[in-house]
């Protein structure tokens, strides 16, 4: 069984929105787009890489999608990411797309919980869910998450969206590995264990 793996940049208070740049994403009047790069280092690089070692394909929601499809097909060829992002399989949900023209991608048909219960049962790696707060929000919900690859920044902003909104189902978590780079950003690698405990002191 293949696992479905989040992937996601987070600010200190938890916001996922456009870490890549001042124009991804200025849904809801976000003015913070691009907050990752300067509290970004080599580490973290070398961290995410390494996600994408173990997987060969992504799970996206469509805002992600077109911002990745517009980008990495004519992005610099001498970027290591750009070869395996435009080679690996992209897994596209959306209700509003009719077709993905970015290589190697398809749309998923129907139901997307459906879809991807039938994404996990197949042959294959690690499928990253990268960004699509909205689509990871519904894979959580559902509880077809088998892990969270996260880097979270030392920086904080206040407001856009976030992968743990209000409503997420309390989930208690395994800590797979945790490190923090010599830039102080936490990168953590976490496995839904069940519901949360509770006790007092």
């Amino acid at each position: 069984m293949r696992k479905i793996v989040v992937c996601t940049f987070l600010t200190l208070d938890g916001v996922m929105q456009a870490p890549g740049g001042p124009d991804e994403d200025p849904g809801s009047g976000f003015t913070h787009g691009g907050w990752q790069k300067p509290v970004s280092d080599d580490e973290v690089g070398a961290a995410v890489a390494g996600w994408y070692e173990r997987s060969d394909a992504m799970l996206l929601g469509r805002r992600t999608y077109e911002i990745f499809a517009s980008y990495w097909p004519t992005a610099d060829p001498d970027n290591p990411f750009t070869e395996r992002m435009n080679s690996m399989h992209k897994y596209v949900a959306s209700r509003t797309l009719t077709s993905v023209q970015w290589q190697n991608s398809t749309l998923l048909e129907g139901d997307t919980v459906d879809a991807v219960r039938g994404l996990k049962a197949s042959d294959g790696g690690d499928i990253n869910v990268v960004g699509s707060g909205d689509l990871a929000q519904t894979l959580m919900r559902h509880g077809l998450v088998d892990e969270y690859r996260l880097t979270v920044h030392p920086v904080i902003i206040g407001t856009g969206k976030r992968l743990f909104a209000d409503g997420a189902i309390p989930t208690a978590l395994e800590p797979v590995s945790v490190s923090t780079t010599k830039g102080g950003t936490v990168v953590g690698v976490y496995r839904p264990n069940g519901k949360p405990g509770y006790d007092s002191y």
